[in-house]
């Protein structure tokens, strides 16, 4: 299965977006879950709007899917003004990102998703714009070659980023709010799912907003996602409600267990276990073992393993924790309680 067809990826999947933007939230009342970020926020907010300034430059760091694209969009709406969105990657050169800068009216959300790919030139290109509201561009080569300022609009920056720790320390200095997304809880995910169904016109049982909720690894975009394949079983194998019985046999129709883990989250869990005696093991060695590239065991499905604690990173290798163990039905070797009492 490609990295793109997983149920539980956490990134949009082809054509998605549009479906998305119409479960998005449009006010921080109805946006669910990162309570501190958000009642902050509405203070800073408030404030720029009584001083007639825009926000200071805003960075959100976490795993995708977490919101921080519908949070920017919602910032411009309370804000008054229009939002711009673009990406790192599609910023190739500095002439890219003044024809962006010198679109912009005053006070206006400029939101830059992946920010932390953008190219260097870019990115020093970036610095003044966001300092001072304004461009340094330089005309002509050699000895004739000038430099000219261009004044910008004031704007809003808003960053959005996975790897925080990628962006460069003159870049993240440069913003004056720095928000981290945590993973949601099971309840805010039912309220989500709950409103989502809502939206989408499908009942659904209270039950069945617990079990979406508990197998959607603490991410609204793959609740949703849960809750509308849910639903096509639902008018497809029932009567277009969503009960407990539809609700576990479309989730395990499409491999996702209790614990929101896929076939390959399980597999490199058995692996580990059935060929190397639970770890610890390499990763690149986990990689062969699987036919899957390093880099895509590290980014795509480690993380989720770590987090819920079915998976120990050690400088030896990978170990299967109890818990892990536990998940699969099987009695736990002597290794896997070791690292437990670590």
């Amino acid at each position: 299965m490609e990295i793109g067809e997983r149920i539980t990826s956490m990134e949009l999947e082809t054509g998605e977006e549009m479906q998305e933007v119409g479960l998005r939230p449009q006010t921080l009342d109805d946006y669910i879950g990162q309570q501190t970020v958000t009642d902050n926020l509405k203070v800073f907010i408030e404030a720029a709007k009584r001083r007639g300034e825009p926000l200071d430059h805003l960075l959100f760091y976490g795993p995708p899917g977490l919101g921080k694209t519908t949070l920017a969009g919602i910032i411009a709406k309370e804000m008054g003004v229009d939002i711009r969105i673009t990406s790192g990657p599609a910023i190739e050169r500095a002439g890219d990102l003044a024809a962006i800068l010198t679109n912009l009216n005053e006070n206006d959300v400029l939101f830059i998703d992946e920010i932390h790919r953008l190219n260097r030139s870019v990115e020093e290109v970036l610095y003044s714009a966001m300092e001072d509201y304004a461009l340094d561009i330089i005309i002509g080569k050699g000895p004739s070659a000038r430099s000219i300022r261009l004044d910008l609009s004031k704007f809003t920056l808003v960053g959005a980023t996975t790897r925080a720790g990628s962006l460069s320390a003159p870049l993240r200095d440069r913003f004056g709010v720095v928000c981290k997304f945590e993973i949601y809880t099971v309840e805010e995910l039912k309220q989500i799912i709950r409103r989502s169904a809502v939206i989408l016109g499908v009942d659904i049982d209270e039950q069945s907003l617990t079990e979406i909720a508990m197998r959607s690894r603490g991410t609204p975009r793959i609740a949703n996602r849960l809750l509308k394949r849910v639903r096509d079983f639902s008018q497809v194998k029932g009567n277009g409600t969503i009960n407990m019985e539809i609700t576990q046999m479309a989730l395990d129709a499409m491999g996702v267990d209790k614990r929101g883990l896929e076939n390959l989250d399980r597999e490199i869990l058995q692996v580990i276990i059935d060929r190397f005696h639970g770890g610890p093991v390499g990763i690149d060695t986990i990689a062969a073992a699987i036919g899957e590239e390093r880099v895509t065991i590290e980014d795509v499905y480690e993380p989720y393993l770590i987090q819920t604690g079915f998976l120990y990173r050690t400088k030896q290798g990978r170990v299967v924790s109890e818990l892990g163990y536990q998940h699969l039905g099987l009695t736990s070797l002597p290794i896997a309680q070791q690292y437990e009492d670590e």
